[in-house]
C-alpha cells in the first residue's frame, strides 16, 4: 500500500488524471440530479485537490520545479473558481427572492398542526421539548419539530408492532399536492425500526432534515406521510399522514 501512494504521488501525470477524472464525474453528477452519486463525487473531487496538493510537495522535494509550479497552478486556479462559483450563486439568490410559495393558500376547511419549537440545550445544543418527547402516548402518532432555521425540521414517530424495517418521509404541499424535496427525504429522514411487542415505542431523528421549497415568511400548508420500507423485501407501505404548517429553507 505504502508503494503503491509512493508510486501514485511521484507519478506528476496521476493526480492531475485523477483530478480530471474527478471533474468530470461531478458534471456527470450534474446531469444524472443524483443526490446520493453527487455527494460521492463531491467527495472523490475533494480527495483529488488534496492529491493535487500532495503531489506538489513530492514534486518539490524531487526539485521538479516546473511540475509543481503547473500542479500548484491546477490546485489553486481550482480553488479560486470553487470561491468566485459560492460567492457568485450567493449574490444570485439573494438578489432573486424565492417566491414557490408566494400565492400558496393555508386550507381553512382541514386539520393543521403547527410544529413544535425545539429548545436550546447544553452548549447551545437544539434539543426537543421534554414535554412533547416523554408524554405518554397510546396510539401511533407523528410530531414535527422546527430546528435552528424555518426550513429546517426534525420528527418523532410512535408506533406499536411492526416488523423489522425503515421508516421515512415523504411532503406533499397540501392544495396541489406537489412532492416537496422528494429527491432528499429518504436519506435524511429514514430510521431503522423493529418492535415486536403490543408497547407503542418512539423513533425520532437526531439530526435535521431540509424542505427547499419555499422562503423564510411564506407559510404553507403540508401533509407528512411516514412511509415503510420492510426489510423482507415486501411492499413499501404508508403508516400515518398529518398535515403541518411550515416555511421552506432560504437558500
Amino acid at each position: 500500500m505504502e508503494k503503491y501512494l509512493s508510486s501514485f504521488f511521484n507519478s506528476w501525470g496521476k493526480p492531475i488524471l485523477f483530478w480530471i477524472i474527478s471533474i468530470l464525474l461531478l458534471i456527470v453528477a450534474d446531469i444524472i440530479e443524483s443526490h446520493i452519486f453527487k455527494n460521492i463525487c463531491f467527495a472523490i473531487f475533494g480527495f483529488s485537490l488534496l492529491f493535487l496538493l500532495i503531489s506538489v510537495f513530492c514534486q518539490l522535494s524531487k526539485r521538479k520545479w516546473v511540475k509543481s509550479i503547473i500542479t500548484l497552478f491546477l490546485f489553486g486556479g481550482t480553488i479560486f473558481i470553487i470561491i468566485i462559483c459560492i460567492v457568485t450563486t450567493f449574490i444570485i439568490e439573494q438578489e432573486k427572492p424565492d417566491t414557490w410559495a408566494k400565492n400558496l393558500k393555508i386550507p381553512k376547511n382541514i386539520q393543521i398542526s403547527n410544529p413544535v419549537d425545539m429548545e436550546s440545550g447544553v452548549n447551545q445544543d437544539e434539543k426537543k421539548p421534554d414535554s412533547i418527547t416523554n408524554k405518554i402516548v397510546e396510539k401511533t402518532e407523528f410530531q414535527l419539530y422546527n430546528s435552528f432555521q424555518p426550513g429546517l425540521y426534525e420528527y418523532d414517530f410512535w408506533i406499536g408492532k411492526i416488523e423489522s424495517g425503515t421508516i421515512y418521509l415523504k411532503a406533499f404541499e397540501v392544495t396541489q399536492n406537489t412532492a416537496l424535496s422528494d429527491d432528499r427525504l429518504f436519506e435524511t429522514t429514514h430510521i431503522s425500526v423493529y418492535n415486536p411487542t403490543d408497547n407503542i415505542q418512539k423513533y425520532g431523528t437526531s439530526n435535521h432534515f431540509t424542505i427547499y421549497e419555499g422562503d423564510w415568511g411564506q407559510p404553507y400548508a403540508a401533509r407528512f406521510e411516514v412511509w415503510f420500507k420492510p426489510d423482507n423485501g415486501k411492499k413499501e407501505r404508508k403508516l400515518f399522514s398529518k398535515n403541518y404548517k411550515i416555511e421552506g429553507w432560504m437558500q
